[in-house]
């Protein structure tokens, strides 16, 4: 089938018949049109009888389209980013990421230097397209570059190319049908109940109080650090609105959230206890309990709590999992919500991880034989309305109670 095609933008004209082009104004077939329409989606219309009916149509359609204010917008948005290297674009999206904290920013400032801006820095940004995301993932595999920093990478990537998609540069999204690359984080090592309270005990007061909160509340290393007294919004529920910041070193909004967000936890009435002996021992500087032991006016660093558990394990005076790293405090709380029937949807929010998915794929094996007991739960629900019996003819059937 031949198509002629008219200008760029334009569109074209054919006949769909075996008649060669030479032949079409005499034979009795007709024209049909194929033409991008306002959104962008490709066309085609039939019933044409004449080249010059087709071509009027195809003119209208165009000149329609032209006059359109939101395909002239369009117009002028791809002619000034199509042509733009990808480094003065990505530096113009850089400013408009306000919402990331200043260690998340240092973050996506190191994939953009090393990553990014080696492979595309000069690019076009009206040539990308599922090849090229493809082409530059490949090497990165091949090269050994970990899981973890490739999935960063891609989604830094991802939201590039989707602002300029949503500017209408490409017609059609430039990672359909791209693979990412799979992250898939290590399991997980957590110690057992008897092993937590040996471990918790080993350190002093401020690692026993970080331990308690994040095996208790669930809270990450930062969080616990940011523990305040008037945060026990009730007896049972303790509100998370605030971390320190390990590269800051000060306080900050939550990991992915912005400055007014917190999340209720729930709160064991031993981690009150723990939080209550704390502030009643060593005092409070405005609620918070955990201040740096030369500068009250400043929160203790990070490296405190580092510090002990490097004693602690090298020590070797109480048992510690292959593995476990402090995380595994907070580990500990999924597991324990996950082993007593917690729903996973709640583990999630309470953690504060930005999707289910992190928490699945993480906590998945902590949920043995749930097929099992789901298949129990069904079996239950279904000897409420009905009673097995068994007919003469060994069939199974239901029979209404």
């Amino acid at each position: 089938m031949a198509t002629i095609n008219l200008v760029r933008g334009m569109g074209s004209f054919f006949k769909e018949c075996e008649h060669p082009e030479s032949r079409w104004p005499r034979c009795p077939h007709e024209y049909k049109i194929r033409y991008r329409n306002a959104a962008g989606s490709q066309t085609e219309e039939s019933g044409f009888t004449t080249q010059d009916k087709a071509k009027a149509r195809l003119a209208e359609v165009y000149q329609a389209r032209k006059n359109n204010p939101q395909s002239q917008r369009k117009a002028e948005r791809i002619q000034k980013y199509g042509p733009m290297q990808f480094e003065p674009y990505v530096t113009g999206w850089r400013a408009g990421q306000r919402d990331l904290s200043p260690s998340s920013m240092r973050h996506l400032d190191s994939l953009l230097e090393h990553h990014l801006f080696p492979a595309f820095r000069s690019r076009r940004m009206g040539t990308f397209d599922h090849k090229v995301v493809e082409t530059f993932i490949q090497p990165m595999e091949r090269n050994g570059v970990d899981l973890a920093t490739q999935s960063n990478v891609f989604d830094k990537l991802k939201s590039i190319l989707l602002d300029a998609h949503r500017l209408g540069l490409y017609d059609d999204n430039p990672l359909d049908g791209v693979k990412p690359p799979q992250y898939d984080p290590k399991r997980a090592v957590i110690p057992s109940p008897a092993q937590l309270q040996e471990i918790r005990t080993a350190g002093d007061d401020m690692f026993r109080l970080t331990a308690d909160l994040m095996s208790g509340c669930g809270m990450r290393n930062g969080e616990a650090l940011a523990v305040n007294i008037n945060n026990i919004v009730a007896d049972d529920v303790y509100r998370i609105s605030e971390q320190v910041n390990q590269t800051t070193k000060d306080y900050a909004p939550l990991k992915h959230r912005k400055a007014s967000d917190y999340r209720d936890v729930p709160l064991p009435a031993g981690v009150k206890l723990s939080i209550e002996w704390y502030a009643d021992k060593y005092g409070t500087v405005d609620g918070y309990l955990l201040r740096h032991p030369r500068d009250l006016t400043k929160p203790l660093p990070y490296y405190f709590m580092h510090n002990q558990w490097r004693r602690i394990k090298s020590d070797g005076l109480v048992e510690i999992p292959e593995g476990m790293v402090i995380y595994g405090f907070r580990h500990f709380f999924a597991s324990n919500c996950l082993t007593h029937n917690i729903p996973i949807t709640d583990v999630a929010e309470w953690m504060g991880h930005r999707s289910l998915d992190i928490t699945f794929k993480i906590y998945r094996h902590l949920m043995p034989g749930s097929i099992g007991r789901a298949a129990q739960v069904l079996d239950l629900g279904l000897r409420t309305p009905f009673l097995w019996t068994q007919p003469p003819d060994n069939r199974c059937c239901f029979t209404h109670v």
